[in-house]
């Protein structure tokens, strides 16, 4: 099955700004601030397919945790599907998102080329806006983030998940929180990042 996704991105998680994972200035970054990352990641799909399925306008979220002092690091994580979504649009994006249909996931995707723990797929209602450094997103009462604004210090600043060829920056956020399952966290003030992407396989 061949894919192609294209949108806008945004994420939050309880690192400091600027987020250590990112390039900065084109210089690869380390450890996470506080050697756990904590984190929420989303995308707002505005032209995509998956096969002969159409997938615009459809959002996704991720909400992750990893250690830097396990080996590999591997993440634990949850994957979101909005439920207006159709049957067979949800199923091409957890193909591409879980990394079963290959292509860019092998690239950007870590918890695809890493080993990982996926907890759980769920089907809920995504409330998102992307507007530049205004994007929040909800998902029920128990995931959250919501941004404050760019963060003021001047840096190129990329990202691995939409691509160290796409211009993006760095954010602050006003909250983030999740809670469900194993994974239960909640930070304000912490690093977000924005950008475009645009995936295939």
């Amino acid at each position: 099955m061949t894919w192609r996704l294209r949108g806008t991105y945004f994420e939050s998680c309880n690192c400091d700004p600027i987020c250590p994972c990112r390039r900065v200035d084109g210089t690869a970054g380390g450890r996470s601030t506080y050697g756990e990352c904590m984190g929420l990641l989303s995308w707002l799909i505005e032209e995509g397919y998956a096969g002969e399925t159409d997938v615009s306008g459809l959002p996704v979220a991720l909400a992750l945790r990893y250690s830097d002092d396990e080996p590999g690091s591997p993440w634990t994580w949850i994957l979101y599907l909005d439920e207006q979504g159709t049957e067979k649009q949800r199923a091409g994006l957890e193909a591409i998102f879980t990394g079963r249909l290959g292509g860019d996931a092998f690239n950007h995707f870590p918890w695809v080329w890493k080993e990982s723990e996926l907890v759980a797929v769920r089907t809920a209602v995504i409330e998102v806006e992307h507007t530049r450094r205004r994007q929040w997103l909800r998902i029920r009462d128990h995931v959250g983030m919501r941004i404050r604004g760019r963060y003021e210090e001047a840096a190129e600043v990329t990202c691995v998940i939409p691509g160290h060829d796409r211009p993006g920056e760095e954010l602050v956020a006003d909250e983030l929180f999740v809670e469900d399952g194993p994974l239960r966290f909640s930070f304000r003030g912490r690093c977000a990042y924005g950008s475009s992407f645009e995936y295939a396989g």
